[in-house]
């Protein structure tokens, strides 16, 4: 018996683009990936952004050469979330198996992921992958996935995306990577679904100061994720997407902030696994 119920582990936690620079990688600059894993073993994986291809290593290495069974799940395919799909080792390994999740919230799954592994973008066209790819929508009632039930839920953000409500064994963890305020529907929506969760992990990309400047571009500063977290009554809060312009410094600054309003917050990092 595990004394956790749920493990997230996060293996790309900035917005936007790839910030490779020293002052950036005390939280990490990939891009958005996160690996959940519920205590009888099943896994989930949430967004293909460039942290999946380490991930991707990882879960060859840990198979010992045992077929996978990789379930991942796509908030939508704005190039932060996809660009590291091609690169995620098991789509190549003819024994593994693949199911690629979207929501109702985001663009067609099929022309979206087919579009990624293309020409002129890639040289292996999805096609062509040697491993059994499927992909499924997933309806807005949720679906299980051995013991996880993941269930998506709308949120205001340029072209459609969605977060999803994780749940295994009585835990609950919250997925928003990217989302932004001033749908007063919505932005119930998102309260509702995190009410009471265990985790909730959240776009915090820009400070207010910075939210001002950045109107319609779907994204939200710390206190809005500090608001949802009190009114949700979550018990813990993790800031996500961290702006490619925000140094360790800067999202060190950030959390202390964002404590004042909500006391039991930390600031994404990557390769930092949290159980619950």
């Amino acid at each position: 018996m595990t004394s956790w119920r749920l493990k997230i582990r996060f293996w790309g936690v900035r917005g936007s683009v790839p910030t490779p620079v020293r002052e950036n990688l005390g939280f990490g600059g990939n891009t958005a990936c996160v690996e959940m894993q519920s205590s009888d073993g099943d896994t989930l994986i949430f967004d293909a952004g460039s942290g999946i291809r380490e991930l991707g290593v990882h879960l060859i290495q840990q198979s010992g050469g045992k077929p996978l069974d990789i379930h991942l799940f796509m908030s939508h395919f704005h190039w932060d979330h996809v660009l590291g799909l091609p690169f995620f080792a098991p789509l190549f390994g003819s024994k593994n198996a693949v199911t690629i999740y979207s929501s109702p919230y985001s663009d067609s799954l099929n022309p979206a992921i087919e579009g990624v592994l293309a020409a002129p973008y890639f040289p292996v066209e999805f096609d062509a992958l040697p491993s059994r790819v499927s992909l499924r929508d997933v309806p807005s009632g949720g679906i299980h996935v051995g013991s996880m039930n993941v269930t998506p839920f709308p949120v205001r953000h340029p072209q459609g995306s969605c977060g999803y409500r994780v749940e295994t064994a009585g835990a609950v963890a919250i997925y928003v990577p990217d989302r932004e305020p001033g749908n007063k529907d919505m932005d119930q929506v998102i309260v509702d679904y995190c009410r009471g969760a265990d985790v909730l992990i959240h776009d915090c990309q820009y400070t207010p100061e910075e939210y001002i400047t950045h109107l319609g571009w779907g994204h939200c500063d710390w206190s809005e994720a500090a608001r949802v977290a009190c009114a949700a009554e979550v018990k813990r809060l993790i800031l996500f997407h961290h702006d490619p312009m925000h140094s360790d410094e800067a999202v060190t600054g950030i959390a202390e902030k964002t404590r004042s309003m909500f006391p039991n917050t930390d600031a994404a990092r990557e390769g930092w696994t949290i159980e619950v």
